[in-house]
């Protein structure tokens, strides 16, 4: 199965916890980590970072390099760039996930903030323009719903590795357990 990273553009400090919520989204849904380009925030690395050390799993979070050194690096070691935007092809009315699929390369996925520069939809950029819906929306849902298509719903099978933490799905209540490594639950 291909890899999948997650670029972020456009934070601004008051996209903070929005932010947060794509890196989790990213990370609970597939994705091996993302790039949050151009800027640097700590409160939204440390709090990424908190996460996955409690919940587990191989997760990165890297920032402030420019995003198009980061699609560029990514182009030249082979893999596509897909954009998620309200204008791109319906992944529900068109082909373009079996096409995405089809190229068998690593995918980074460009999730914006604010209103993106146009060369984001040029083909020196994104390699797939792709809407969740022609609607607008969040990002974390265009982010989730892409990757649950994308891995088929197999992502939400998973189990991270040197969990601390780790919830037992159950009818009713809540139930958690608290762990030194996950295979202690095993």
């Amino acid at each position: 199965m291909p890899k999948v990273a997650v670029l972020r553009w456009g934070h601004r400090k008051r996209d903070e916890r929005l932010t947060t919520h794509v890196a989790l989204t990213a990370r609970a849904f597939g994705a091996e980590g993302v790039y949050l380009s151009d800027v640097k925030d700590e409160t939204v690395k440390k709090s990424v970072e908190k996460v996955v050390e409690r919940w587990g799993g191989k997760f990165f979070f890297e920032m402030g390099k420019p995003w198009r050194e980061i699609v560029k690096e990514w182009k030249n070691k082979g893999g596509i760039v897909v954009h998620l935007t309200a204008y791109g092809e319906n992944i529900q009315t068109s082909d373009v996930l079996a096409r995405i699929k089809s190229t068998g390369k690593d995918v980074l996925v460009i999730v914006g903030s604010q209103k993106v520069p146009a060369e984001f939809f040029s083909e020196k950029v994104s390699d797939f323009n792709v809407a969740i819906g022609n609607q607008p929306h969040s990002e974390c849902s265009s982010l989730a719903v892409f990757l649950d298509r994308f891995f088929e719903g197999k992502e939400l099978e998973r189990e991270f590795e040197n969990a601390k933490i780790k919830v037992v799905p159950q009818p009713r209540g809540k139930k958690v357990l608290k762990l030194k490594n996950l295979n202690q639950a095993l």
